[in-house]
Parts: C-alpha cells; sequence; structure tokens
C-alpha cells in the first residue's frame, strides 16, 4: 500500500475495453487507488498518453517496439518512462503494484500474469487465456491463497457466491451465456454468418476478438477451464445455461439444493472494481438493477450440437495440461482468419476441433513455460495449414 493507505494499481491493455472502464472506476475513487503504470498494445499512442496523464502514470509500456516513438510525442514532455517490446507488459507486471489489472486479450498475457504473481502483487484477471495456456503454472506461481481474484462477470460471480458457503458445501456452479447474437439459430444459417454480425453482440461491447469468441461460443468454452481451475471444481460440475438479459453472471448451486445467484446490470465496472478492491466493494461502481421496472429472466439450455466449442473445452480441460493452449492458440488463429475474411464462421471451431484432436498432449510433471510456447506455436502452424487449405 501507498503512505497514504491508497492501493497502487498497474492497468495492463489500459486502451482496451478493460483498461478504460478501469480507468473511468478508479478517476471516480482516488482516494482508494493510485495507478503507477499502463501497458498497451501500442495501436492508440494518443490514447494511452492521455491516460497516464489523466491518471498520473510514472511509467507506461507498448507491445510494438515501433510505436515508442509515438507515445513519447504524445507525452509531450511528460516526465513518464516508456518502455517497449514484447516484454514490457511483463515488466509493468513486476513493478510491484498493490493489485495488476490484467486485461491484455489473447495467451500473450501469459508472461505478465506469471510476473505479476512472482513480485507478490494481487492479480485482478481479466486476460483469461492466460489462465486457460498456463494452468498448473499460473496456479503454482501465486504466492499466498486469494492472490488471483477474477475479474470476468462470471467468475466474479461465482466467487462472489462462493462467499454463501463452504466450499464442501457447493454441488456445482453454474456459468451463464448470453447465446451470443446467433442464439436459435441453426449451422446451416451460420455457414453465411459475416463478420458484421458475429460482431454485434446484443448485450455486451467488447473487443473484437472476445465479442467473435461470445459468438461461437468459445469464450464460454474457455471461462469454462477457467472457472475449473480458478475455483477447483471438477469439470464435470460446471454446467452451462443460456440467459439472454445478461443479468445474472453465474451462480453456485450447494448439496442442500439452494442456489445463489449474482445479478447486476451487464456493466463491466462492477467485477473490475471488485477486482481492484477485493475483498471490500467499491460504492458506486456502476448502476444497480432498477427493481422498481417490470422486467423477467429466462433460462434456457446451451445446444452444445450447434455450438460444439464448450464441449470442445471440455475435452480439452481433461485431456492434458497442454490441450487448453492448443484449444487457444489454434482459435485466435482462425478468429483472426474469419475478421479478415479468409474463412467462414464455422470453420473457426470446426478447424480448432481437428488441430485438437491431433494434439498428443503431455503430462503435467513436464509442463514448463518453454513447453507452452512450443505447443502453441505448433497450434498455430497447424491451424495456418489448415486454413490455407
Amino acid at each position: 500500500m501507498t503512505s497514504a493507505g491508497r492501493r497502487t494499481v498497474a492497468l495492463l491493455g489500459s486502451t482496451g475495453s478493460i483498461g478504460t472502464q478501469a480507468i473511468d472506476v478508479v478517476s471516480r475513487n482516488p482516494e482508494r487507488f493510485e495507478v503507477v503504470a499502463l501497458s498497451a498494445g501500442g495501436r492508440d499512442p494518443g490514447l494511452l498518453a492521455r491516460q497516464a496523464r489523466e491518471v498520473g502514470a510514472r511509467v507506461v509500456a507498448v507491445h510494438d517496439d515501433s510505436a515508442r516513438a509515438a507515445v513519447v510525442d504524445a507525452l509531450d514532455g511528460a516526465a513518464v518512462e516508456v518502455l517497449a517490446g514484447p516484454g514490457a507488459a511483463a515488466q509493468v507486471a513486476a513493478c510491484g503494484a498493490d493489485v495488476v489489472l490484467n486485461g491484455i486479450t489473447g495467451s500473450v498475457g501469459l508472461e505478465p500474469t506469471l510476473a505479476a504473481l512472482e513480485a507478490g502483487s494481487t492479480l485482478a484477471l481479466a486476460n483469461k487465456e492466460s489462465l486457460v495456456v498456463g494452468g498448473a503454472l499460473v496456479k503454482e506461481a501465486a504466492v499466498r491463497p486469494g492472490q488471483i481474484v477474477p475479474v470476468d462477470s462470471e467468475h466474479s460471480a461465482i466467487a462472489q457466491a462462493l462467499r454463501s458457503g463452504r466450499r464442501d458445501e457447493v454441488r456445482r456452479l453454474v456459468l451463464t451465456a448470453s447465446g451470443g447474437p446467433f442464439r436459435g439459430w441453426t449451422r446451416e444459417k451460420m455457414a453465411a454468418v459475416t463478420a458484421e454480425q458475429a460482431l454485434a453482440h446484443p448485450t455486451w461491447a467488447m473487443g473484437p476478438v472476445v465479442t467473435v469468441n461470445s459468438a461461437s461460443m468459445m469464450n464460454k468454452g474457455l471461462e469454462l477451464i477457467e472457472a475449473h481451475l480458478l475455483f477447483d471444481v471438477p469439470v464435470a460440475d460446471i454446467a452451462v445455461v443460456v440467459h439472454p438479459q445478461s443479468v445474472v453472471h453465474s451462480m453456485v448451486e450447494f448439496t442442500d439444493g439452494s442456489t445463489i445467484a449474482q445479478a447486476s446490470p451487464p456493466d463491466m465496472r462492477i467485477p473490475i472494481a471488485l477486482g481492484l478492491g477485493w475483498p471490500d466493494r467499491v460504492p458506486d461502481a456502476a448502476p444497480a438493477c432498477d427493481w422498481t421496472a417490470a422486467t423477467s429472466w429466462t433460462f434456457e439450455p446451451l445446444d452444445e450440437e450447434t455450438f460444439r466449442a464448450v464441449a470442445l473445452a471440455r475435452h480439452a480441460a481433461t485431456a492434458s495440461p497442454t490441450h487448453p493452449a492448443v484449444l487457444n492458440a489454434a482459435n485466435e488463429e482462425c478468429v483472426a482468419a474469419f475478421l479478415a475474411g479468409r474463412i467462414g464462421f464455422l470453420d473457426i471451431v470446426a478447424t480448432v476441433e481437428t488441430v485438437l484432436g491431433e494434439h498428443e498432449g503431455t503430462g503435467g510433471s513436464h509442463l514448463t513455460p518453454s513447453l507452452l510456447l512450443d505447443t502453441e506455436a505448433w497450434a498455430r502452424a497447424r491451424a495456418n495449414e489448415l486454413l490455407a487449405r
């Protein structure tokens, strides 16, 4: 903690959806949080510089080394240290801040996740891919219980609901899914889906990769693996249900038949604020539900025959420690190809399924960062070979 009692915060992925909302939370609570460092990919150096001046960050980092000069120019003489290159985000994560919020998209967030944990910081984790890919490595890097605080709305909901009982009283976790823009569609209809349609999420405003993952339900598959790892609950005891209103963010079912649900409007500032302040809440992080207005919530089973990504994730989570890394890496390549107009929407999950089926897996005792990198490289290369056909 700082001398004034505020928590120091390092924000990774500050110019993205999670990062900009985190800036809003900390800016409205200057007595509680002090941002000391920011990192971003480098595609918007002007925004990164404005954020640094706004919050008074002493260090900024960009993944793209070629963006360094533009950031320096945009800072216009401000006393801010600028780091650049693929390892810059990890340097920021290792700075010793009280809380490191990892809002980076993709498995590139793994190295910063490990760096933050090894530095002893509380990790507010919005980068689900680093846990999915890193698995046991990430959990082993935590130096104290409760060091990883989930920021995904679903896992934040589960963490809150778990306060209602002992772990041995938990029967199962229930992840809710909005259903995305193609809820109720047939596979035949989805064959002609465009990128514009896939990016039109009905309830959430997210980055393009996460939005496409939500449309294919791969995001829910990754979240299932993340829940399995975060809460030490068997994959078989994690259910997925479709809840189009996106107000109930997930639930915990207990052995006595009680189900505890966390509900709030679909606003990521609530789980972000809780991640920064955990275990305390931040007042007025976002508006609450309006209980004076008539409303209704619906729940329905997920059509796993049409949306096969969740079943693939269940398989990956139980097959071997490296299968989730293959699932994620192949999917990232396929989503990029879809957004570039090179493949169809259904080709995403179909290609991931093929790559996953070809992977033999590696035992947990042999898991190392270099092995994970090699596994990811193979999965990306194999996915691109298949896509090129």
